[in-house]
């Protein structure tokens, strides 16, 4: 008997039925059971090792940050079982209803977008919890620097980046990051449609799941509103954005929207190009290709961010390094072959 089989059968889900959840660009595997006590996800972190930590030390963010949530009021799946060695999870199941499926089925995007903003506020709003990571402008501008430097830059240029470069690319990170690196909260750090679900039973904030909180740090809010808004796998049309962001900010009144507006542009530059970058290392490493579609909605959204004064930093780089024509995807037959 497996360690799956094992641990379910233990928890009286050994007849269940196992529906896999579709996977994402992750390693962790979630698994839908049928037939058991109650509704139930298996989450399993197996393949931990192939990223660099124990199953056990994978699980546990996942289960301090879930009694975390659920302790400040907001709605997170509950913990049923754990098998920490393996590093096998049984948790509440929430449902089907995430926003991201709800919007592909043509639900009106606004209502769903500023129940969103109005969990996200509340999440913010609290303290975080000790010991999370820090989401700061430096280790920003070295996860910005795995992907755009180390994957996007050899695609498009056929040759890695010197020291000279990666040094003033940190520089200008930080330079643009940095004015906003005080402003602690819990940062999800993908709070997106897909890890949003729909719980129309319960109140106000709680009305929102919060899923896939796992690799939470602490950092400047402004960063999760730009997930949420700026979505890098989906349009989401400007007055939706707008109402989101003004929900967001009522909720907030301890914030001064101005000095907000140009953390949120900064956090959106950084954001978009790590990410718009993160396509291609998702092509060229993991064969991923599928994910390049989502570029052109990255570069663009990178643009619109660079209108605002508080990115100019990364404005002076881009303007004397990249030059507008080539802030793109790639050209597919171009240095293909070239090792990371």
């Amino acid at each position: 008997m497996t360690p799956v089989d094992s641990f379910l059968a233990a928890q009286g889900y050994a007849a269940a039925t196992r529906s896999p959840l579709p996977q994402d660009a992750g390693h962790r595997r979630y698994t839908r059971l049928g037939g058991g006590p109650r509704p139930a996800l298996l989450m399993d972190c197996t393949d931990a090792p192939r990223v660099g930590v124990t199953p056990e030390e994978d699980l546990l963010p996942f289960l301090r940050l879930a009694r975390h949530i659920a302790g400040i009021g907001l709605s997170a799946p509950a913990v049923l079982a754990e098998d920490l060695p393996h590093g096998l999870l049984l948790v509440e199941d929430l449902g089907p209803d995430t926003h991201a499926r709800l919007l592909d089925a043509g639900a009106d995007p606004r209502p769903l977008y500023e129940a969103a903003a109005e969990t996200l506020a509340a999440l913010h709003a609290a303290p975080p919890p000790a010991g999370l990571p820090r989401w700061e402008a430096e280790r920003m501008a070295e996860t910005a620097g795995l992907t755009f430097l180390d994957w996007w830059w050899p695609a498009t240029f056929g040759t890695r980046p010197d020291g000279a470069i990666r040094a003033k690319f940190a520089e200008a990170m930080r330079a643009m990051l940095a004015p906003f690196a005080d402003a602690g909260c819990l940062v999800h750090r993908d709070y997106f449609p897909a890890n949003l679900i729909d719980l129309p039973d319960r109140p106000g904030p709680r009305r929102t799941g919060i899923l896939d909180f796992q690799d939470a740090a602490e950092g400047h809010p402004a960063y999760d509103l730009v997930s949420l808004v700026e979505d890098a796998r989906r349009d989401v049309a400007p007055e939706v954005r707008d109402a989101a962001i003004a929900r967001y900010l009522a909720a907030r009144p301890d914030l001064e929207a101005p000095a907000f507006r140009a953390a949120f542009a900064a956090m959106a530059a950084q954001r978009h190009l790590r990410v718009a970058s993160l396509w291609v290392r998702l092509d060229r490493r993991d064969g991923k290709p599928g994910y390049l579609k989502h570029g052109p909605r990255c570069w663009a959204l990178l643009e619109r961010a660079l209108q605002h004064p508080s990115t100019r930093p990364l404005v002076e780089f881009l303007h004397r390094h990249v030059p507008r024509g080539l802030r793109r995807n790639p050209d597919p037959a171009a240095a293909k072959d070239l090792p990371a």
